[in-house]
């Protein structure tokens, strides 16, 4: 009888607790950051774990009109509203006329958003969206949360760093951009779908319709495609076909086109090109090799499903952070790098050389997985709740 009175008890208690997390006041925050994948599926990555921890979460999204986070985040299931503003370009171009006006009516409209939204907290992950979203929410006294992907801070986060509240970083070493007591050491936010890969090999190799008896290569020049990789792969097909080579290509949309019209003659060696790839995990799941651009999603990716990769830097990445992102892994025998400018000369040989190489494949492989921070995303979330003292 007491046994059955202390179940009720323990019963009514946990009842209790569940009425009042129902009366609470919603958790609500704001992600920004975009302009490109590096930028947008980290921030998904984040909404996605926050909401996983606390599913009746209000989450928005602020971007830029006209760029990819205004498709990308819709299809993600979340609400996204747009700033009309613009990066500033490197060359001189009338665009930057127009630049100082496009920053003030964003800040218009992010002041607007913040007093109708309320959020508990802001997330900026980089590039020139979050910039006005952020300065608003600190001039407001909002909590903010700053992710930088790369070992080389971006302009954006940096001159919020002064005033954010935590920085979660992937790197060592980032005292040097930022206010060290405000630095954690994160990793990047990673989609959780290519944890543990490689069980779906099988899964991948029939999704993608290709032979599981022979070599698969795996090119991701970047969600906005990468030219110089592009062009060395292009030129390369006919020796990826006579050495019984398979391909998954993600081209990009600009050169889509182009890609359709080279793989034309390949289809019976599947040699496959496509302009974006959705099931990423499965992609790297059948992979042998992988050719990447040295974002930091990208690198933290390979990292996590451990596989063999080359490694091109975008050569007008700002401050050449890719290389740097890059060297970060070849230095540690993690991957290896092949310049842009020498894309079409060297990155085919480089491939199928490394393709016929298991041992250092699994050097590779292994190497890489050592430097690989899993629960990046779970981190990153649960200091996002800190901030907005929500406890659980």
């Amino acid at each position: 009888m007491f046994s059955t009175a202390l179940e009720l008890t323990e019963d009514c208690h946990l009842e209790r607790n569940r009425e009042a997390k129902t009366k609470m006041k919603p958790l609500k925050v704001i992600l920004s950051g975009g302009g490109t994948g590096g930028h947008i599926f980290p921030a998904v990555a984040i909404a996605n774990e926050i909401k996983k921890i606390v599913p009746h979460a209000d989450i928005l999204f602020v971007g830029a009109l006209g760029k990819m986070e205004m498709e990308k985040v819709p299809a993600a299931g979340y609400k996204i509203i747009g700033l009309p503003i613009a990066g500033f370009q490197r060359k001189f171009t009338l665009a930057n006329l127009k630049l100082p006006f496009l920053i003030i009516s964003s800040l218009f409209k992010t002041r607007k958003i913040i007093n109708e939204f309320k959020p508990d907290v802001v997330v900026g992950t980089g590039g020139y969206a979050s910039g006005p979203l952020l300065k608003a929410a600190i001039s407001n006294r909002i909590p903010a949360l700053l992710q930088e992907q790369n070992s080389f801070a971006g302009i954006t986060n940096k001159i919020l760093s002064k005033k954010a509240s935590k920085i979660c970083v992937a790197y060592e070493g980032m005292e040097q951009f930022f206010p060290k007591e405000k630095i954690i050491l994160t990793g990047n936010p990673v989609r959780q779908d290519i944890i543990n890969v490689l069980a779906k090999r099988d899964e991948a190799i029939e999704f993608f319709k290709l032979d599981k008896h022979k070599k698969i290569i795996l090119v991701i020049g970047g969600s906005l495609g990468a030219k110089g990789i592009n062009e060395a792969i292009g030129d390369g097909l006919q020796i990826l076909a006579e050495q019984h080579i398979q391909l998954i290509w993600q081209t990009g949309k600009t050169y889509f086109e182009i890609a359709q019209k080279q793989t034309a003659a390949f289809e019976s060696n599947n040699i496959k090109a496509v302009d974006f790839i959705t099931r990423m995990d499965l992609a790297y799941a059948c992979a042998d090799v992988v050719i990447s651009r040295a974002g930091a999603g990208a690198i933290s990716e390979l990292c996590i499903v451990q596989k063999a990769s080359i490694l091109v830097p975008l050569p007008t990445a700002a401050e050449d952070h890719q290389t740097k992102n890059a060297m970060a892994l070849v230095s540690k025998k993690a991957a290896i790098l092949v310049k842009d400018a020498e894309a079409k000369k060297y990155l085919i040989k480089e491939a199928i050389s490394l393709i016929n190489n298991s041992a250092l494949q699994q050097e590779l492989s292994k190497n890489c997985g050592l430097l690989a921070l899993p629960n990046s995303t779970h981190i990153i979330a649960n200091e996002v709740l800190k901030l907005a003292h929500y406890n659980l």
